[in-house]
């Protein structure tokens, strides 16, 4: 056994811990689940190994990784055999893996898997019930933490994109014994509050444990209850809550879902601006359009004003050629009205009298009797002569 010196560095603790953890754990099998799985470009494969009490830290490195048929997921249970080292850049112990099997679900994930299938069978996750966004809302409740970074992601977007919309913030724990049930309360808190348009509930990554409370069945029976529209913006893009499927639309980050809410909005100033510039050119258009035809206006005035410098003497030869032709129609109308009046006067009756004919008729002025058929004895006419009347009587008919 190494002595160990009075006074240490870090490096040295470090180091003695390794060799004592190195030196007792050669080769150890541990079961487990699986949780914050990741695969980056490398090739190696990052996780935590945990179960319902403790947590630890496991690598499985490509050389070894490849000989796994399919890589593991967050909640499956995995029984893994390797060693135990300490990470000595960051004093962690760890698990270096070198062979792997899969085990089934986690506890976790079953009871994910469980619960998301009661509340399919209920209706919960029905596209139909899902209400709508408000086009421009004016007024957003937010459920998260009050220190997390969601918080800090959503106001700096909704402080650029939307200063104008009023943001209520109701503070939660979102993670750990108790936050399932603060969410839902939140929740619940804020439609009877009123006049809010929109929630926006959620939290930033984390292990699957980190978002078990947007799993919980309490909070995800608060947002199908919700009279508010909400936006579930849990985690990661990668991560998926039932949380998400119950809320009316899904963001894959608070940052995403504070753009939602500002979206509309900004198309709307973008449309705007679009018919401010469509306006402008059509007024621009006008107005040239307008300077043409005063330009052609200005052009004929011009010709018009000529014809106004000739007018007096244009006015004194039509008053010349009007007269002409008014006593040509004068003496027209008299030699026609002469002709006329002869033609009338050779067909009246009274110039028949001048030859020693007379009218007979009943009464003095009366008409003509044509026909001695109607007269008897007796009878008094009158007889108009070419020059005065007389009265006479009817002695003998001759018809």
């Amino acid at each position: 056994m190494t002595e160990v010196p009075r006074k240490l560095t870090v490096s040295g603790l470090v180091a003695l811990l390794q060799e004592v953890v190195e030196t007792n754990f050669v080769t150890v099998t541990v079961e487990g689940e699986i949780s914050n799985f990741a695969a980056p470009a490398s090739g190696h494969w990052y996780f935590t190994l945990k179960d319902s009490g403790s947590q630890l830290r496991g690598v499985m490195f490509r050389s070894r990784n490849r000989l796994v048929e399919s890589p593991p997921r967050d909640g499956m249970q995995v029984v893994c055999s390797g060693t135990v080292t300490v990470y000595a850049a960051r004093g962690e112990m760890q698990l270096v893996v070198d062979s792997l099997t899969c085990g089934g679900q986690g506890q976790l994930q079953a009871a994910f898997e469980a619960l998301k299938e009661r509340l399919v069978a209920e209706g919960l996750f029905a596209v139909e019930r899902k209400q709508p966004l408000p086009t421009f809302p004016q007024s957003v409740g937010i459920v998260t933490s009050a220190t997390g970074a969601a918080i800090h992601d959503i106001l700096n977007i909704m402080q650029r994109r939307a200063p104008d919309v009023r943001l209520l913030l109701k503070p939660v724990r979102v993670q750990g014994d108790g936050a399932a049930e603060e969410i839902a309360k939140a929740i619940e808190e804020l439609n009877q509050y009123g006049g809010l348009d929109v929630l926006i509930v959620g939290r930033g990554g984390g292990s699957l444990e980190d978002l078990w409370a947007f799993n919980e069945e309490v909070v995800a029976r608060a947002i199908a209850a919700s009279e508010v529209p909400v936006i579930s913006a849990v985690g990661h893009e990668t991560d998926f809550t039932i949380a998400d499927m119950v809320a009316d639309l899904r963001a894959p980050t608070p940052s995403a879902a504070a753009e939602l809410v500002a979206k509309n909005r900004q198309e709307l100033e973008a449309h705007l601006d679009h018919l401010i510039i469509r306006l402008q050119s059509r007024i621009d258009q006008s107005l040239s359009l307008v300077a043409e035809r005063l330009t052609g206006f200005e052009g004929r005035l011009k010709l018009i004003s000529r014809d106004f410098t000739d007018l007096p003497e244009n006015i004194a030869d039509l008053e010349q050629r009007l007269s002409l032709a008014m006593s040509a129609r004068m003496r027209q109308y008299v030699d026609r009205l002469g002709m006329t009046a002869g033609r009338l006067d050779a067909l009246s009756p009274l110039l028949q009298l001048d030859r020693g004919y007379v009218i007979a008729s009943h009464e003095q002025g009366g008409s003509g009797l044509v026909s001695a058929e109607k007269l008897e004895p007796g009878d008094r006419l009158w007889l108009r002569f070419s020059h005065g009347q007389a009265r006479t009587r009817v002695e003998d008919v001759d018809s």
